[in-house]
């Protein structure tokens, strides 16, 4: 009996752990997007991303919080001026929620910079499906020194 219990649970389970198209293709795009970064390819970042799209930072200095605000533009010109290999973030997960044309990605994540872990925290995007393709519309994360 509990070896058709435990059948009757893994296949209840499948349907939840099987990837949707539309988490596949989300997840394609934030991995192009870090591969870009790697690459300082600024052109394939630039394709990646609506217009108007934000990059934010939580900001905690000594207890005292705030977030930072950029435009993707000035992002993606700073990965283009660097060299190629010198960014390099390393993620540690993906999870992707997706409603109709809405999905949301959190990545846990370290970086690191010409080959030494400056920083990690975690990226929570926002991506759009504008004509069948996701973009890019709102990144946020968090940056500490790892222990």
């Amino acid at each position: 009996m509990k070896p058709l219990l435990a059948l009757i649970g893994l296949l209840l389970a499948a349907p939840a752990l099987a990837q949707t198209a539309d988490e596949t293709a989300a997840k394609t795009v934030i991995t192009q997007m870090f591969d870009g970064m790697k690459r300082a390819d600024s052109t394939a970042l630039k394709s990646l991303f609506l217009p108007g799209a934000r990059l934010q930072s939580v900001v905690n200095k000594q207890g005292e919080v705030s977030v930072s605000d950029q435009g993707i533009d000035r992002f993606i010109t700073s990965v283009g001026k660097a060299k190629a290999g010198a960014l390099d973030e390393r993620l540690s997960g993906m999870d992707v929620k997706v409603d109709g044309d809405l999905a949301t990605v959190w990545t846990p994540y370290s970086f690191y910079y010409n080959g030494q872990q400056s920083h990690c925290g975690a990226n929570a995007f926002t991506l759009v499906r504008i004509s069948g393709a996701w973009k890019i519309q709102h990144i946020i994360d968090t940056r500490r020194k790892c222990q």
